[in-house]
C-alpha cells in the first residue's frame, strides 16, 4: 500500500487508498508520484553508484525498474511530454551527464511520448538536498526552476522524470512552473522512493 498523492509506501495489510498525514496537510503542484523502488543501503547504493562514480551500465538497469513499475500501475501510455528534472550549468558540466535526462529518454521511446528535456531550467545552484530538513528542503528549491522557452504545455499530460524523490520539494517546485506553462497535469516518477 502507498499514498495516493506522494507514494510513500507502508508496511500492513491496508486495502483502501489513502493519503499520507503529510500530503493531507500539505499542497502539491504535481497530481502524484510513484518510484520503482523504496529507498534502502541497496537502491541508494546503485543511484549512487550511477550518479557519482559514472557506473553508466546500471542506467538500463535503473531504467528499466522504473518502466516495469509504470507498467504495473498502468501509467505507461497518455503521456504529452516527459520532462526530466534539470541540473544547474555548473553541475551538469561537473557530473557530464544528467540522470533525469537519461532516465527521461529511455521512458521517452518506451511509451512513445516526446522528452521535452528543453522546457524547463534551472536558474539558480541549490545545495545537496540530502541533509536538509523538509522546510530547509523547500527553501532551497523554491525558485530554482523557471521555464527555458515560450512554448507553452498548455492541456498537456506531462511526466515528469527524476531518480529520487523524498519530501517532494524538487519535484513540486518544477511541477509548479509546469503547471504555470500550461499543462494540465503533472506526475512524478522517480526510481527510488526516499523515506
Amino acid at each position: 500500500p502507498f499514498c495516493q498523492c506522494c507514494g510513500l509506501p507502508f508496511e500492513g495489510a491496508l486495502s483502501s487508498t489513502f493519503r499520507c498525514p503529510h500530503c493531507q496537510t500539505g499542497s502539491f503542484a504535481f497530481s502524484g508520484a510513484r518510484a520503482a523502488l523504496v529507498a534502502n543501503e541497496f537502491s541508494l547504493g546503485l543511484i549512487h553508484r550511477y550518479k557519482y562514480h559514472r557506473n553508466e551500465w546500471l542506467e538500463v538497469v535503473l531504467a528499466e525498474f522504473l518502466w516495469n513499475q509504470l507498467q504495473w500501475l498502468g501509467m505507461q501510455s497518455g503521456w504529452d511530454a516527459v520532462v526530466p528534472v534539470p541540473l544547474f550549468s555548473s553541475k551538469q558540466r561537473e557530473r557530464e551527464f544528467n540522470q533525469a535526462e537519461r532516465m527521461g529518454r529511455f521512458l521517452s521511446r518506451r511509451m512513445g511520448a516526446p522528452l521535452a528535456g528543453h522546457v524547463l531550467k534551472r536558474v539558480a545552484p541549490t545545495l545537496s538536498q540530502t541533509m536538509l530538513s523538509r522546510s530547509e528542503r523547500r527553501r532551497n528549491v523554491h525558485q530554482a526552476f523557471a521555464p527555458a522557452t515560450s512554448e507553452g504545455l498548455i492541456g498537456k499530460r506531462v511526466m515528469l522524470v527524476d531518480d529520487v524523490f523524498t519530501t517532494g520539494a524538487t519535484s513540486n517546485a518544477c511541477a509548479r512552473v509546469l503547471r504555470r506553462m500550461g499543462a494540465s497535469g503533472v506526475w512524478v516518477c522517480t526510481v527510488v522512493r526516499g523515506l
